[in-house]
């Protein structure tokens, strides 16, 4: 159902190798770029992600309790995307552990350069 999510940031050039790390450890990249954005994925696969300065020339600023979730294929790819995003500039929301009382759930939280909150998980 969600083609791609967009996220706003002030310097594109500053955000754009935290992406690339992202991209690159889920195998895949950017997928086009135009004036002002970059966009990472796949066609016709999962949801991309768009990294763009406000179209209104406002500054970008990160939404109050939204945040963009990266399907993980393992615990440990959930563990890489940590690491490769506080390596890229990130702070960290959360390490890589187990949620939830039943353990079912495996995330990391993190947020890139400009607040935008992200995780990493993987179910199981």
């Amino acid at each position: 159902m969600i083609g791609y999510v967009t996220l706003g940031t002030n310097d594109l050039a500053r955000g754009a190798p935290f992406y690339d790390a992202m991209a690159a450890e889920l195998g895949t990249g950017r997928m086009s770029e135009w004036d002002g954005a970059i966009a990472w994925g796949t066609p016709g696969g999962a949801a991309g992600i768009c990294l763009m300065r406000p179209f209104n020339g406002e500054p970008a600023t990160a939404g109050n309790g939204v945040m963009v979730a990266l399907e993980a294929a393992d615990r440990a790819q959930v563990d890489r995307l940590h690491a490769a995003a506080l390596a890229h500039g990130g702070t960290c929301e959360g390490p890589p552990g187990p949620r939830g009382a039943e353990g079912g759930f495996y995330a990391a939280y993190f947020r890139d350069l400009d607040g935008n909150k992200l995780n990493a998980f993987v179910m199981g």
